[in-house]
């Protein structure tokens, strides 16, 4: 008896654009490489120019555009120029971390600002380019949830997100808006955080997070995509940590 021949599944973003604030490096990056593999147009932005072209040669990216996220004036300058789009996926941004005592209150004044900002500036300016069923996607994380040292700025945020995402999910409806909250992800953002320190956070996560292995930028990726195709999610925060928070440290 012959094995019956294994169905062709339909890439789940043919015909689909989807932009890529922070598209350059690490999750956003992983992103489009992920969307276009399911068949969708990227267009990447990202703030470093050489950085930007690489990774836009690597996924087929149709057009890029180099400006800081940041810069609402260049943001809504970014969103006039495109036509109608399906998803939009923002990665740009670090997190905030310092004690009372060590902080610079302009940095942790960027820090409380500059992410929810930057929300409500991309929900403004793309949800009217977005197609019925495209939702308007944001990266949050966990760690933040865990009060200690240090965390403040990071926590505040951290409590802020997922209000902000279920309010803009009502205000622009039928665009859809959800955000991932990630824990320790292994890119090279986390690289520039931790420094010296990253291999033995690998190692620690290695051994104590109920997966046994460390969440990668194709891990969020995929969830990414999930949230992408299926119109029934909005206003909610999906968590993608390995079960980061389940453990303690």
């Amino acid at each position: 008896m012959s094995a019956e021949p294994t169905p062709v599944r339909d890439p789940r973003l043919l015909g689909q654009t989807v932009v890529v604030i922070g598209g350059s490096a690490g999750i956003g990056l992983e992103t489009a490489r992920a969307a276009r593999a399911e068949g969708a147009d990227v267009v990447l932005t990202g703030r470093t120019p050489d950085r930007l072209a690489r990774a836009a040669a690597e996924v087929g990216a149709v057009s890029t555009a180099t400006f800081d996220a940041h810069d609402l004036g260049d943001l809504e300058g970014f969103f006039e120029g495109l036509q109608a789009i399906d998803h939009v996926m923002v990665t740009a941004g670090r997190p905030y971390y310092s004690t009372l005592a060590e902080m610079d209150f302009d940095q942790a004044r960027r820090g409380l600002y500059e992410h929810p900002v930057m929300m409500l500036a991309v929900a403004r300016y793309a949800a009217p380019l977005v197609r019925p069923g495209g939702t308007l996607l944001f990266m949050g994380g966990t760690g933040g949830r865990r009060p200690g040292v240090g965390m403040a700025v990071i926590g505040a945020a951290t409590a802020a997100l997922p209000a902000l995402t279920a309010n803009l999910a009502v205000e622009v409806a039928p665009v859809r808006v959800n955000l991932i909250a990630a824990g320790f992800v292994d890119t090279p953002l986390s690289a520039s955080l931790l420094g010296e320190k990253l291999d033995a956070r690998r190692g620690q996560l290695r051994e104590t997070l109920p997966i046994a292995r460390v969440v990668g930028p194709a891990d969020v990726a995929e969830l990414a995509v999930h949230l992408m195709t299926n119109t029934a999610l909005t206003g909610a925060t999906y968590d993608v940590d390995g079960g980061q928070q389940l453990v303690p440290g």
